[in-house]
């Protein structure tokens, strides 16, 4: 099913009247301005969906820095966006969707079908010239069912034996992924056995994701294939959403390791590969700091 839905097929349905939820995600890593920022021009009858209060139970070192809410929390908020069963639902951010995808793996999760991303978000919208509004957008609230377990999902048992059978992703920038840097997370490096594969390749300069045929020659190149397996991780499991939208994109169906990176690297029986190989299996008792030593 493919996740996208580009602007002139929105402008047409709104146009159309047809009942369209629109989800405004922005949110962005060190900016804490999402609000601020819908408030200042978001698309006409946008509501803003709060990453960290909504898509995200608090953060606790043992399931990372946002961990998935409990299903029960998942569907008040989501009848507070005013989201009615069988309704189509659009999520869009400023950032390429790379906050929005968050909202459209979770919905897909609870098992909506008619959710999708508006392909190059914000920008996409404003570079056609289309209006945007000013002020907050308060939903009549719905009644949709949610549930749970509709996309595959995996833990960090699942995660450090993946490499084994299948292909792990990381779609963190490379720096990390090799472990040069690490902002906010408590050890650098990856899961032993990952690929790098950043999120920012997804998406052409404009933030849209690239045409199927790139991403299916992007991924056939890291390893990923028809029959084999394949997963992804973050940091917090943000922007792999993203990334598992890019796949099915491709034609892939992945994964997703929710606890990402800031669970692994809270874990300290977990090992953490460093440098740009892989790193193959798991060696015994090494285990990367900050600095990127192993």
């Amino acid at each position: 099913m493919n996740p996208l839905m580009d602007v002139t097929t929105l402008r047409n349905r709104l146009a159309g009247g047809q009942r369209t939820v629109l989800l405004d995600v922005r949110w962005a890593l060190g900016d804490p301005h999402g609000h601020e920022h819908y408030l200042g021009g978001h698309l006409p009858g946008a509501v803003f969906v709060d990453l960290g209060a909504e898509l995200a139970a608090p953060p606790v070192p043992a399931r990372g820095r946002h961990p998935l809410p409990a299903p029960e929390d998942f569907q008040a908020a989501a009848r507070g966006w005013g989201i009615n069963n069988g309704e189509v639902v659009v999520a869009y951010d400023d950032t390429a969707n790379m906050a929005a995808a968050r909202a459209w793996w979770m919905l897909r999760n609870a098992g909506l079908r008619e959710v999708y991303l508006l392909d190059g978000g914000l920008a996409a919208w404003r570079a056609e010239g289309l209006a945007v509004e000013q002020g907050p957008v308060v939903a009549e609230p719905g009644n949709v069912v949610l549930a749970d377990g509709g996309m595959p999902r995996l833990d960090a048992g699942a995660a450090a034996a993946w490499p084994d059978r299948g292909v792990l992703l990381d779609a963190r920038a490379g720096e990390r992924y090799r472990g040069e840097v690490e902002p906010v997370d408590p050890r650098a490096g990856h899961i032993p056995g990952a690929v790098s594969a950043p999120t920012s390749d997804n998406v052409d300069a404009t933030g849209r994701f690239l045409p199927a045929d790139e991403l299916r020659s992007r991924f056939e190149a890291l390893g990923v294939k028809d029959g084999r397996p394949v997963a992804v991780y973050c940091g917090s499991g943000v922007t792999a959403a993203h990334e598992v939208a890019a796949l099915e994109v491709a034609g892939f169906s992945a994964a997703l390791y929710a606890g990402s990176f800031s669970e692994w690297s809270n874990t300290p029986q977990l090992p953490v590969a460093t440098g740009a190989d892989p790193g193959g299996s798991f060696p015994a008792g090494k285990l990367a700091g900050r600095n990127g030593s192993v």
